[in-house]
């Protein structure tokens, strides 16, 4: 899959009226606000041209990026942290772009892809980026350790020198920071991937199985995991019962209380920094470096 392809994938606008999942709290927001700055290594054309000039497509820079994070553990690791993807997919990808460049150079073109989007569209030195480094730091000195492999790893690898390079950096172990909290409630929940992505579309507002075809699943693992919710009580007739739901929100809230020492460490700060930090994030989006559905967004 080419740049051009992913984007006539992914990028095409919603139709017609969404809903709001009706969930706003503070580490929430954070999430949201963060997320086009921490995910331009994926989505921009500048990330995308870092990895191509190494022969890696769309998705090999996808998988082998954010897995570099981990090091160069076996396949499965790899599969283990991106929870909610077909473990099949994962695994190919990753061993298909380990074979294709090294760790290094991975992260090197990841950086240096980022930065560069991150320069078109704010500028080199974007009003306020010191003040946003400093407070993205202070988080991220404030968020636990165990159980965060994806964050762990991009701790370990250190901040980068380049100033625009820190702040996706930043934004990028706090996005990573929420995922691996996630994936730990959604596993307390009982649930294995396919079965938590059926859950969140339909708690998010997608057409059923949209998203987690996305993923990789197939039909049949897609219809089996849509009969296993049924049978739990938490779908019924395509759409969330009451439990289902009530599931759902609940994984959100151990999420967030994962996320608690790094809202607490913003503090009075946190609402100044998400209003700088959502002016740079639209920025993206209307440069057409983040998928413009808000849908998109949502189901993170």
């Amino acid at each position: 899959m080419d740049y051009a392809e992913a984007r006539a994938a992914f990028f095409t606008p919603r139709e017609g009226t969404t809903h709001d999942v009706g969930w706003s709290t503070p580490a929430r927001r954070l999430r949201d606000t963060i997320e086009p700055l921490a995910a331009v290594c994926y989505w921009s054309e500048p990330a995308y041209d870092a990895y191509a000039a190494h022969g890696l497509d769309f998705l090999l820079g996808y998988v082998w990026g954010r897995s570099s994070s981990l090091g160069e553990p076996e396949a499965m690791v790899a599969v283990s942290s991106f929870g909610v993807f077909e473990p099949g997919l994962v695994s190919g990808l990753y061993d298909a772009g380990r074979a294709a460049l090294p760790l290094a150079q991975m992260r090197a073109a990841r950086a240096a892809g980022s930065s560069a989007a991150l320069a078109a569209v704010l500028g080199e030195d974007p009003d306020g980026l010191d003040e946003v480094l400093a407070l993205l730091e202070r988080a991220v000195a404030a968020a636990p350790l165990p159980g965060r492999p994806m964050f762990a790893g991009l701790l370990g690898a250190g901040w980068p020198e380049d100033r625009l390079a820190r702040l996706w950096h930043g934004c990028n172990l706090l996005r990573e920071h929420r995922g691996d909290g996630h994936l730990a409630a959604l596993a307390g929940a009982g649930l294995d991937g396919v079965e938590a992505n059926v859950l969140t579309e339909l708690w998010v507002g997608w057409e059923p199985l949209a998203y987690t075809a996305s993923r990789g699943w197939s039909p049949e693992e897609m219809e089996a995991a849509t009969a296993s919710l049924t049978d739990r009580g938490l779908v019924a007739d395509g759409r969330l019962t009451e439990a289902g739901r009530a599931l759902r929100e609940e994984v959100e809230e151990a999420t967030d209380r994962g996320e608690q020492r790094v809202v607490e460490a913003l503090g009075d700060d946190l609402d100044g920094l998400l209003e700088r930090l959502s002016g740079w994030s639209q920025a993206v989006v209307d440069r057409g470096w983040f998928p413009p559905d808000p849908y998109k967004r949502a189901a993170g």
